[in-house]
């Protein structure tokens, strides 16, 4: 399985993250899911390593811009795939996904850790 790094370009999480990879020259196969989409599948393959809501961005402009009602609404997993699924921005940007694992977000130490050699 090819490691990927799902998320979008202009996101400054997203950026740090890539330029981390590239820097210490790790092979990484990038998917802008704004312009590429993102399907169920893919979404329920993270979800079998992480929970929903660390899925969920709810400090972002995306989750703040929904109405009281749509974010009540937001109560487990299949709820969430489809805000998900009909907002790729509700994301907690990037998601690096590896053989043996699922990370969201970006922090340094973090990614040290998964790709220590």
């Amino acid at each position: 399985m090819t490691t990927r790094l799902y998320g979008i370009p202009n996101c400054d999480t997203v950026k740090k993250a890539r330029t981390w990879l590239t820097d210490r020259q790790h092979d990484v196969l990038f998917h802008d899911f704004k312009k590429a989409g993102l399907d169920r599948p893919t979404i329920e393959s993270w979800l079998e390593r992480v929970e929903w809501d660390v899925l969920i961005n709810r400090k972002g402009t995306t989750w703040r811009a929904l109405d009281a009602a749509r974010k009540a609404s937001i109560v487990d997993a299949d709820s969430a795939i489809l805000l998900m699924l009909e907002n790729p921005s509700i994301i907690k940007r990037p998601v690096l996904v590896t053989t043996t694992q699922t990370c969201v977000g970006f922090s340094d130490d973090t990614y040290q850790q998964i790709f220590k050699k």
